[in-house]
C-alpha cells in the first residue's frame, strides 16, 4: 500500500478520503455521489477520461458494499435485481466504449428536462413511496424494467449524472416503497458500474492507486449511509432524493450556461 500511494502526500490522501466517504455515504441512500467524487478527481488535475474511469473504480466498490447492506436487510427484490444486473452491466459498458460518440450538450439538456419532471412529480405525490404497492411484476412490467435497466445502465457508462436517481424513479414507479427502490437502484448501479468500468479499464483510462484508496473510504461510506437508510425509511430517503436531485439540475443548467 505505501509504494502504491508512494505519488500521494498526506493532503492529497485526506481529499481523496473525505470526498470519497461523503459522495458514498449520499449515494448509498439516493444515488448522486458523483456530484462530489468526479469533481473531486478533476480537481486532482486528472483529464476527463482519467478522472470518469478512476470514479468508476471507487464508486463501484462503494456500491458494492451498499448492495451488500440492502440486501442483507432484505430491502431489494432479489429475483429481480439477479436477473436485470447483468443487462445494466452490458449496457454500461456500451455507453463507457462510445463515450465520445454523442453529443454531450445534448444530453445535458435532456438530463435537465428529464429530471425536473422527475422532481416536480415526486414532490406532488406527498405519500409516494411511504408504503410498496407492488406484488408481482406483469409482462409489461417487466419489459419495461428490463428496458430500464439497459437504457440506464447504457446511459451511467456514457454520461452518469443522475442515474441513481432515474433509477429509483423508476422502481417507484413500479410500487416499490423508498427504501426497496433505492436498494433496487443499488443492485442496478453497481452492475453498470462494473459493466463502465471493464470499458474504462480496457481502455486504461483508471489510475489505480487514486480509485482503490477513495473506494476504501467509499465503502465505508457507502455502509454508514445504507444504514442510515434502512433504519430511517422514506421520511428520510424522500426529502434526500428531492434534494440531490434539484442539486443535479442546479449542476446540470450551470453547465449549460456558462460552460
Amino acid at each position: 500500500m505505501e509504494q502504491m500511494l508512494g505519488d500521494l502526500d498526506l493532503a492529497m490522501f485526506l481529499f481523496l478520503a473525505i470526498s470519497g466517504f461523503i459522495a458514498a455515504f449520499i449515494d448509498a441512500s439516493v444515488g448522486g455521489g458523483g456530484l462530489i467524487s468526479t469533481p473531486a478527481l478533476l480537481a486532482l488535475g486528472l483529464p476527463v477520461p482519467m478522472a470518469l474511469g478512476t470514479n468508476k473504480l471507487a464508486a463501484s466498490m462503494g456500491a458494492l458494499a451498499s448492495f451488500l447492506s440492502f440486501w442483507r436487510a432484505g430491502k431489494i427484490s432479489r429475483k429481480m435485481a439477479l436477473s436485470f444486473m447483468p443487462i445494466s452491466a452490458i449496457g454500461s459498458a456500451l455507453g463507457a466504449y462510445v463515450v465520445y460518440l454523442l453529443p454531450e450538450a445534448l444530453m445535458k439538456n435532456i438530463i435537465v428536462t428529464l429530471l425536473v419532471i422527475v422532481a416536480i412529480y415526486t414532490y406532488q405525490r406527498k405519500d409516494w413511496g411511504d408504503t410498496g404497492t407492488i406484488s408481482k411484476l406483469g409482462l409489461g412490467a417487466l419489459l419495461g424494467s428490463a428496458a430500464m435497466a439497459l437504457g440506464l445502465g447504457f446511459y451511467d457508462g456514457f454520461f452518469g449524472p443522475g442515474t441513481g436517481s432515474f433509477l429509483i424513479f423508476g422502481f417507484l414507479f413500479l410500487g416499490f416503497d423508498f427504501v426497496t427502490a433505492a436498494g433496487n437502484a443499488k443492485a442496478l448501479n453497481f452492475a453498470s458500474g462494473i459493466g463502465a468500468l471493464a470499458s474504462f479499464a480496457y481502455s486504461g483510462s483508471v489510475i489505480w492507486s487514486y480509485g482503490l484508496l477513495m473506494g476504501i473510504f467509499m465503502i465505508a461510506g457507502a455502509l454508514a449511509g445504507s444504514r442510515l437508510a434502512i433504519r430511517k425509511g422514506a421520511a428520510y430517503v424522500r426529502p434526500l432524493y428531492l434534494l440531490v436531485t434539484i442539486v443535479l439540475i442546479g449542476k446540470q443548467v450551470y453547465e449549460i450556461l456558462f460552460k
